[in-house]
């Protein structure tokens, strides 16, 4: 895991009391690792984060303006937690949803447009795809096809 993360270059800090990419200086922020309750889930938020580190503007480019309690934002967090849970399959790391606070964003989203789960595992894949790539690992699955 350590390589596959370090492969994918992405700027870690550690330290402070939560995670988050941080646009205005394109680095992730994570607490330490001992603050973790095992390296599974420091694995899996490290995964989140870097997802939506892949989303910026010189990578693929989403939409990560979008303000805590935002429809954008939502979206944003939607696609790093689907794309976190590819990733954690693909490496066989144990994961579990951990952003529960979402759901009722993220099912107001769904109701207003049927399509939206479409588009947001699309763009998770396509997250996976490029932070595999990155890493040395490769992320199959054409979630358009299924659409």
């Amino acid at each position: 895991m350590e390589a596959f993360i370090e492969g994918i270059g992405a700027e870690i800090r550690y330290g402070g009391d939560r995670a988050c990419y941080m646009p205005s200086r394109d680095a992730i922020a994570l607490p330490e690792p001992s603050c973790f309750e095992s390296s599974a889930h420091l694995y899996a938020t490290s995964l989140h984060e870097h997802a939506h580190w892949s989303g910026a503007k010189h990578r693929l480019d989403r939409d990560l303006s979008g303000r805590f309690g935002s429809e954008a934002y939502a979206a944003e967090e939607l696609v790093a937690e689907l794309s976190a849970a590819f990733l954690c399959a693909a490496l066989s790391i144990p994961g579990r949803l951990r952003h529960a606070e979402y759901l009722g964003s993220w099912l107001a989203i769904l109701k207003k447009d049927t399509r939206a789960i479409f588009t947001s595992a699309a763009k998770a894949t396509e997250a996976a795809q490029f932070l595999g790539a990155a890493g040395g690992l490769s992320v199959g699955g054409d979630v358009e096809e299924a659409a």
